[in-house]
């Protein structure tokens, strides 16, 4: 099983100085990689729910600071040598897939191969509306930038003709080390799944029970296999608030059990003593379980 930090950007750790001790804390005890969340802007007084709470609203509050992603990536990869770096999620759809498969290239490459791109179509309408990007189509978009990034990452001399992103024999280096980026799906739909099983190399659900994330899972393989893929090659990761306390085991021993292959766990419950309850969880639950 591996273990992951989520919302690793925000609180505390939007600071430089706390941000790379929790980083490098996190390494230390056995973490696999750390994943950031994003919103370019949160306009005041929106109307869109906020779909993982049940107040409907943002935990943190519309002020809370969230620092873009990649930047703040970049930022703790340079004070880490082997932790992943991984967005969770980052919404596609509000950006340029051409600008931003170099930015995740660079990234990865500068990181010796650590990057991991989770993905997903955003909710908040109101922000598309402040970035000029059309809501309504924001699925389409997704799935033709995701062919256009992995052209760019894949074929020496990139071709991509879509519904929104056109290109003819680009060139485009450095290319991933590894030969392209891993993209997870984020999502808790049934047509977050289905794309996870169309084109996904993980799925990302941000919530469900555990027979909720099964039936979530059954999607992705089956939507899989009717596609030609291989479903044991999509790695299944999900929030891990359950895998905290003195049931921790058994909550990440029920999630390996379905399915899971990474528990990502929220970073804020690591606000206080950052250092030392990071090494107490590698002890306590990291160790014990791998």
């Amino acid at each position: 099983m591996k273990f992951a930090l989520a919302f690793s950007n925000t609180g505390p750790f939007s600071n430089p100085d706390k941000a790379v001790a929790m980083a490098q804390a996190a390494e230390a005890a056995g973490f696999e990689s750390l994943w950031t969340v994003e919103h370019v802007v949160v306009p005041s007084n929106y109307d869109s729910p906020y779909p993982y709470d049940a107040s409907g609203k943002m935990p943190g509050g519309e002020e809370s600071p969230i620092p873009d992603p990649l930047i703040w990536l970049s930022f703790v990869a340079a004070a880490t040598q082997t932790i992943n770096l991984a967005t969770g999620i980052l919404i596609l759809p509000q950006r340029n897939p051409v600008v931003l498969a170099k930015e995740l290239a660079t990234l990865d490459h500068l990181s010796k191969g650590r990057m991991l791109l989770g993905i997903g179509v955003g909710w908040l309408e109101e922000e598309f509306d402040a970035l000029g990007v059309p809501f309504a189509d924001r699925g389409k978009r997704n799935d033709d930038y995701v062919a256009a990034m992995r052209s760019l990452w894949t074929q020496e001399k990139a071709t991509h003709h879509g519904e929104f992103s056109n290109f003819d024999e680009c060139i485009m280096r450095p290319q991933p080390v590894n030969g392209t980026i891993p993209i997870h799906i984020g999502g808790h739909t049934d047509i977050a799944a289905r794309r996870a099983g169309r084109l996904g190399d993980g799925f990302f659900p941000g919530k469900g029970t555990h027979e909720q994330l099964a039936r979530s899972f059954d999607i992705v393989r089956d939507t899989a296999r009717q596609c030609g893929r291989n479903p044991d090659a999509i790695e299944m990761t999900t929030g891990g608030n359950g895998a905290i306390g003195p049931n921790a085991l058994n909550e990440v021993r029920g999630l390996s059990e379905i399915g899971v292959a990474r528990v990502i766990v929220p970073s804020f419950l690591f606000y206080r003593d950052t250092a030392d309850s990071l090494a107490r969880y590698g002890d306590e639950v990291i160790s014990k379980i791998n």
